[in-house]
């Protein structure tokens, strides 16, 4: 099993979703940290998101991020997608319904 099936077994709340092409997205880049500093920056940038901006774009090159940073956005009400966009390397989406 790899780390991506490893880290979606059990999350609830992860669905597949189209977003608009026009639609900008803020991007945390946390690639080259280990936990739980992925974690913990995530943490951080959730907390100072301006007012109207319901999406967030994190990149990690940490698998063990993928099986922390989406319970923690779960708990505040984020939906979450995970895509490995190259071997390694991971954007987690975290997105609020309007």
């Amino acid at each position: 099993m790899s780390n991506f099936d490893r880290a979606h077994r059990g999350l609830r709340g992860m669905r597949r979703r189209g977003v608009a092409e026009s639609t900008v997205i803020p991007v945390l880049d946390v690639r080259g940290e280990i936990c739980p500093y992925p974690m913990l920056r995530t943490n951080k940038e959730l907390d100072e998101i301006r007012p109207g901006i319901a999406e967030l774009d994190v990149l990690t090159d940490h698998p063990p991020a993928l099986s922390t940073i989406p319970p923690e956005a779960m708990k505040r009400g984020y939906g979450v997608e995970i895509e490995e966009v190259r071997e390694g390397e991971w954007k987690i989406r975290l997105f609020k319904d309007s």
